[in-house]
């Protein structure tokens, strides 16, 4: 055999008998794994939502199961939930269809205009108000200087390792393409906390972070309260050092790196959402293939771009791969539709094109969920999106139908 071949083998061997107990024993911050397993994939047949990328090796497919683990886990107080926090595990906001989906859940993002200028509110722990506390008298509110209130549905995570995958210069491509009906998106280039380089963001409403490690941090400690590596710093109940003294028991960083691994939770997690497949396609109906036409036709593709592909990567399952998210990546001008809170180089009336893809595992619609159908959700649409949403409203009640079974197909 030959080395390399011979480190993969005795890998998988050590790895096949990790526990979820030896896990923790790496990673000692206490924690609870679900009572019963959360619904699992089918083995065999047809791809389910919530599979793992087809082709893993072993040693990523053990990865996958691991960080699925780490992604369902339920963090406590003792290991350093909170002392704000808007959930307990990530699974409790991503689990619409499986592990790894969207939800109806929404969290709060506050700030105000400041002369002529946004201001998130820093001071006052905003933009991002964690709902829950660990003991009531930390619990956060909304300031009443706050002026922009908004709320936020987590995003569902299916394929995101693709999303990753797709070069940057590719997404900065999208943003020179020559669009009809006054359709330009803009790139939103982020500072990657992880490489500490000048990256594209693809990931969150804003598209505010560019890889899944820093998506993950980001998430660890702002959703669940953990410090971490990349984000070392607790959040203060409404921005009170003096609460966050009296109430932060744990010491930080709060995620530990194994020394023999190197990964800590988040790394976990994110090896989860990186080897997440994407939403499974449907086979088109004779009405869904119709729809797909009207979806070209009334320029709903401008910025629901339908295909994009990967480039060169570690992992020959993200290696030159499809990615048929319907999604530039881009921040555009949605007008009306914007939620007002300005994060990065992303406007307050910026949104980055939502991946249309595995739309049939959701029940609400655009980013604050306010849509209940799929009808509404284009009829809200406003800023670079008003001429597509103006053309479908033209559209006969059968080629709506059309088109609706056309975005339950993806």
């Amino acid at each position: 055999m030959k080395l390399n071949s011979i480190l993969v083998a005795l890998t998988v061997t050590l790895l096949a008998g990790v526990t979820a107990a030896q896990i923790d024993a790496f990673h000692p911050r206490k924690k609870l794994r679900p009572a019963a397993p959360m619904q699992r994939p089918l083995p065999g047949g047809a791809p389910q939502f919530g599979d793992a990328l087809p082709g893993l090796d072993a040693v990523s497919r053990q990865a996958f199961v691991l960080g699925r683990e780490e992604f369902e886990a339920v963090e406590t107080a003792a290991g350093g939930l909170g002392p704000i926090f808007n959930g307990k595990s990530c699974v409790e906001c991503h689990s619409d269809g499986a592990t790894g989906g969207a939800s109806v859940i929404t969290v709060t993002r506050f700030g105000r205009m400041l002369n002529g200028k946004f201001d998130p509110m820093d001071q006052f722990g905003g933009s991002l108000l964690q709902r829950f506390a660990i003991d009531p008298a930390a619990q956060e509110h909304v300031p009443v200087e706050a002026t922009v209130v908004a709320q936020r549905m987590a995003t569902p995570i299916f394929g995101a390792g693709l999303i990753e995958a797709i070069a940057d210069q590719d997404i900065l491509l999208n943003a020179q393409r020559r669009q009809a009906d006054g359709v330009q998106g803009r790139v939103s280039m982020v500072t990657d906390v992880v490489s500490g380089k000048q990256r594209v963001g693809r990931f969150g409403w804003k598209a505010q972070q560019a890889t899944l490690l820093a998506f993950s941090g980001d998430a660890y400690v702002n959703e669940m309260g953990i410090t971490n590596r990349f984000f070392p710093k607790e959040n203060a109940p409404n921005g009170n050092a003096a609460l966050l003294a009296r109430f932060d028991l744990v010491a930080d960083v709060e995620d530990a790196v194994d020394p023999a691994t190197g990964k800590g939770d988040i790394d976990h997690a994110a090896d989860f959402m990186r080897l997440l497949a994407p939403p499974p396609p449907l086979r088109l109906s004779v009405s869904a293939a119709a729809g797909g036409k009207l979806f070209s036709q009334i320029n709903c593709n401008s910025c629901h771009l339908p295909v994009m592909m990967t480039g060169a990567n570690r992992l020959p399952a993200l290696s030159y791969q499809p990615v048929a998210l319907f999604s530039d990546l881009l921040l555009h001008n949605m007008g009306a539709l914007g939620d007002g809170i300005e994060q990065g180089n992303a406007k307050g009336s910026d949104i980055r094109t939502a991946p249309l893809w595995g739309l049939r595992a959701r029940t609400r619609f655009l980013h604050d969920g306010r849509a209940t159908t799929l009808g509404d959700a284009v009829l809200g649409h406003a800023g670079e999106g008003a001429v597509a949403r103006d053309r479908f409203k033209a559209l006969s009640a059968v080629q709506k139908q059309q088109l609706f079974d056309y975005l339950k197909s993806i």
